[in-house]
């Protein structure tokens, strides 16, 4: 081994412990939930797209970001195939049905990205719907931006191996083997196919206007960790004054007593 790559590897942060992991990220969800009502008091509307390769950790940050907020406030939308009607409309306009009023932040666990990377790959479009996407994406999502809402764009990037090393645990796991797909198996084989259409794609969409924030994602925690604190980054906010809040006394019975009947109870196995 050369010594610039010893080097490089002892550079490198270790493993971060769950302890630690856990910690950072309650400081970020307490953002998170300023922010919220700050989104709510301003009334901004705000559109996060989550794109990547299988397998890359996009639901697992996802869920971080919205554990602790509120779900009329931050929405997730992961559309399923089209249906035969969607499949007649614009392509654009099944994702506009879910674009935000007022209060909102929207997240897109995959987008209408999906053109440019798995239509593409698996020729479920052809090559002049293909290329119109990538003519006219920087366009409409200028007109988005133009129209008052913030639009951030994140992609998270998980190497070969790591891809590889996740599948594997899908497999070997009962808990998991429901995230593998034929897709899945898909994309693991044309994993250079899905290279050139990433190339691609940010080529003619990662744009001054809206651009392509890069997570590396092999280290699941930093990853979750570091799209947090760039989110709340992006987005300008103030916390905003709280009443203090008191539990009221509880009111007297006034003669109320538990009924006596029996109840269904769950066995208490554990």
């Amino acid at each position: 081994m050369s010594k610039d790559k010893k080097n490089d590897q002892e550079e490198k942060p270790g493993k971060m412990k769950t302890k630690e992991f856990e910690k950072e990220l309650e400081k970020l969800q307490v953002e998170l939930v300023k922010l919220q009502r700050w989104v709510v008091h301003e009334g901004l509307r705000v559109i996060v797209v989550f794109e990547g390769r299988d397998a890359a950790g996009k639901g697992g940050t996802i869920k971080r970001i919205v554990d602790r907020v509120s779900p009329r406030v931050f929405r997730v939308v992961a559309l399923p195939t089209p249906t035969e009607r969607e499949k007649t409309e614009m392509y654009m306009q099944r994702y506009m049905a879910h674009f935000p009023a007022a209060g909102e932040v929207i997240i897109f666990d995959r987008s209408w990205y999906n053109r440019a990377g798995v239509e593409r790959v698996m020729g479920f479009c052809t090559d002049k719907q293909y290329e119109e996407f990538l003519r006219l994406a920087p366009v409409f999502e200028n007109f988005v931006i133009g129209a008052g809402i913030i639009l951030i764009k994140y992609w998270l990037e998980v190497s070969e191996e790591e891809q590889a090393r996740r599948f594997e645990a899908r497999i070997t796991d009962g808990r998991k083997i429901w995230k593998l797909s034929p897709m899945d198996l898909e994309a693991h084989h044309r994993w250079y196919d899905y290279s050139r259409a990433r190339d691609a794609m940010f080529e003619a969409t990662d744009t001054p206007a809206s651009p392509w924030y890069v997570i590396h994602s092999n280290d699941k925690k930093r990853a979750r960790l570091n799209c947090i604190a760039h989110l709340l980054s992006l987005i300008p906010y103030k916390e905003l004054p709280t009443e203090e809040v008191k539990l009221r006394k509880r009111q007297s019975p006034n003669g109320y007593k538990e009924p006596e009947r029996a109840y269904h109870l769950v066995p208490e196995v554990y």
